[in-house]
């Protein structure tokens, strides 16, 4: 049988008031306010709680606090990740963001939805939809990453955009909903 975080991961729907996941959220928002209580010349604390919080691999990146998450562990960062201060991510499902990839201040990240029927609604119950953004993409300040998105490498996503469709590679995109403005030349 399977267990609630079984299902969450499956994104099918699952109970979010389950132990096992309250007891891992609780720790990743520990977790997550020592990074934030930290100072720019801890890095080898802020090191390792990223160590801790964070997937596998992810420990190259730079987060400026404050910085919140849902999980934690679901979230899978490249190499020189950058993430401005005051980011959201509700990695209720995988969130997976490759090398050199840039995020400007206040940017949310939602995998984490809800089914569409009130009575659904009412049993408590949601789902979740991963999120992909590849190499090189810079999604400006305030921007939101609805679930289920992808973004495809060398991107750029303006500032304030809501990104509720999958975003080409080597684009510009803007705008709420957020639309293909322009391509990018190659060597953009």
């Amino acid at each position: 049988m399977k267990t609630e975080r079984d299902k969450m991961l499956a994104g099918e729907l699952y109970d979010p008031l389950d132990a096992e996941l309250v007891a891992a959220r609780r720790k990743a928002r520990d977790l997550c306010q020592a990074l934030n209580d930290s100072r720019d010349e801890q890095q080898t604390e802020r090191a390792r709680i990223l160590r801790e919080l964070l997937s596998s691999g992810s420990v190259a990146a730079w987060i400026q606090p404050p910085f919140f998450c849902d999980y934690g562990v679901n979230i899978t960062l490249g190499q020189n990740v950058f993430f401005n201060f005051n980011c959201v991510v509700l990695d209720v499902a995988a969130v997976r963001i490759e090398d050199f990839t840039k995020f400007g201040p206040s940017v949310q990240i939602y995998t984490a939805t809800h089914p569409q029927s009130a009575v659904e609604r009412r049993n408590g119950l949601e789902f979740a939809k991963s999120i992909d953004i590849g190499s090189d993409v810079w999604v400006g300040g305030g921007a939101i990453i609805c679930p289920g998105i992808t973004i495809g490498s060398r991107s750029i996503i303006g500032a304030g955009s809501v990104v509720t469709r999958n975003i080409p590679e080597g684009v510009i995109a803007v705008g709420n909903p957020c639309r293909v403005i322009r391509k990018l030349e190659a060597d953009e």
